[in-house]
């Protein structure tokens, strides 16, 4: 135990186990949804649900104990909401590719995340991308998780007429699903850290309750198999060499590398492991950690391992070290065995967490300079194409190439290059 101490350093930091522990079990608690939430969104493509859920904790489990392990970092890993809704509805069911090719795109962009960690091109990518253009692609996101919620809830449906409509409000399933936004909703207003999970485990016993959602037959068995996923990202690499595929892994490598840098700022500076020249202690080693998390969970069969905005939870009630990204790790591996409580958590239980998560992002709206012409058009563009095209990617391209456009014709082009 004293060589635990000594490692992560708890003197220095002044933690205790207890104190890194209790943080631990908050910030998995408060991300636990990811676990259900994940395998719903990719069965739509095909995905066995099961493999999925099993490849997503030990995604989670791996790049948590990486990222505390070896980057002494206290954040926690797991596939991200965000590049998930991207690979399901925009590239698999929008762009027809084979889920097996899409995991090949995402394992190609963890390998060049790699490559971008270890060397100073991170830090150039990162400047060369304005800010603005930055909190517009986190609000678009959020924008598509939340309209993809409300289509899968049926609370929106097309129409048509006005090409969407309001859902019928009669159908059980449709109350089921605005009483959990509501939950949820009710839970992070009263400052409920772990208000999304329990959002969703109240929605789905008020559901069996109702007769809505069928009662499971177990709580706990030996956790599915991950064969009929691990290893499709490696087999199927030679497929990504299309023009199309790489529009894909450019979009997987934006999303994942700057959703990273910009949880490390804020999670560092919740911590106080932001130096005063501004630099992120082992903030490199942490950018490496995400990005082999990445690719360790492509191989498994998920999409980008991410880092969670959801640790400043564990944070906020004293996690300081690496030692409480081990134990969420161990976490994760111990949910493992809940996997037959996939059968109950239904679109109508999941879709209020993508509309609440989806709202949480656009916070990032009120970031962008909207005084300036060039950047509020380019941004205007990039947030409200993604879910009216229904494609992440394409909304990225717009915006970003509108910028470019509008600021050659501005006179000022040589800020774009810089």
């Amino acid at each position: 135990m004293d060589k635990i101490k000594t490692y992560f350093e708890f003197d220095k930091k002044r933690t205790s186990f207890k104190t890194e522990i209790i943080g631990a079990l908050t910030t998995f608690l408060t991300m636990a949804y990811c676990l259900f939430l994940i395998p719903n969104v990719l069965a739509q493509t095909g995905m066995p649900e099961g493999s999925v859920f099993v490849a997503t904790a030990l995604a989670a489990a791996i790049g948590s104990f990486i990222m505390g392990a070896f980057a002494k970092f206290p954040l926690a890993l797991a596939p991200g909401i965000g590049v998930n809704a991207f690979f399901t509805y925009s590239v698999c069911l929008g762009m027809g590719i084979s889920w097996e090719t899409a995991l090949a795109g995402v394992l190609t962009s963890g390998l060049i995340f790699i490559l971008i960690s270890i060397t100073g091109l991170r830090a150039l990518i990162i400047k060369a991308i304005p800010k603005d253009l930055k909190f517009a692609v986190s609000a678009g996101i959020g924008l598509y998780i939340a309209f993809i919620g409300l289509k899968n809830a049926g609370i929106v449906v097309a129409s048509p007429s006005t090409i969407v409509a309001l859902g019928n409000l009669k159908d059980p399933s449709v109350l089921l699903a605005i009483c959990g936004v509501l939950v949820i909703a009710a839970l992070l207003v009263r400052n409920v850290k772990i208000g999304i999970f329990l959002g969703i485990v109240i929605t789905t016993i008020l559901g069996m309750i109702l007769g809505i959602i069928d009662v499971p037959t177990n709580v706990i068995a030996i956790p599915p198999s991950i064969m009929p996923t691990f290893g499709v990202a490696i087999l199927h690499i030679k497929d990504v060499f299309t023009p199309s595929m790489l529009v894909v892994i450019f979009t997987f490598l934006f999303m994942d590398f700057f959703d990273t840098a910009g949880t490390l700022v804020a999670v560092g500076t919740k911590a106080g492991l932001v130096k005063e020249d501004g630099t992120i202690e082992n903030g490199s080693k942490a950018l490496l950690a995400d990005s082999v998390a990445t690719c360790i969970g492509a191989m498994l069969g998920t999409t980008n391992t991410t880092s969670y905005l959801e640790s400043l939870s564990g944070i906020s009630v004293g996690a300081k070290t690496g030692f409480s990204s081990v134990v969420v790790a161990f976490l994760f591996l111990v949910s493992m065995i809940f996997s037959p409580l996939l059968t109950v958590i239904t679109s109508a239980v999941t879709a209020p967490a993508l509309i609440i998560v989806g709202s949480m992002m656009c916070s990032a709206l009120k970031d962008i300079a909207w005084d300036k012409s060039e950047v509020a058009i380019a941004a205007f563009l990039t947030i409200i194409l993604m879910p009216l095209t229904y494609s992440i990617g394409e909304g990225i391209a717009c915006g970003f190439l509108t910028y470019v456009a509008l600021m050659i014709f501005k006179g000022e082009y040589k800020k774009c290059i810089q």
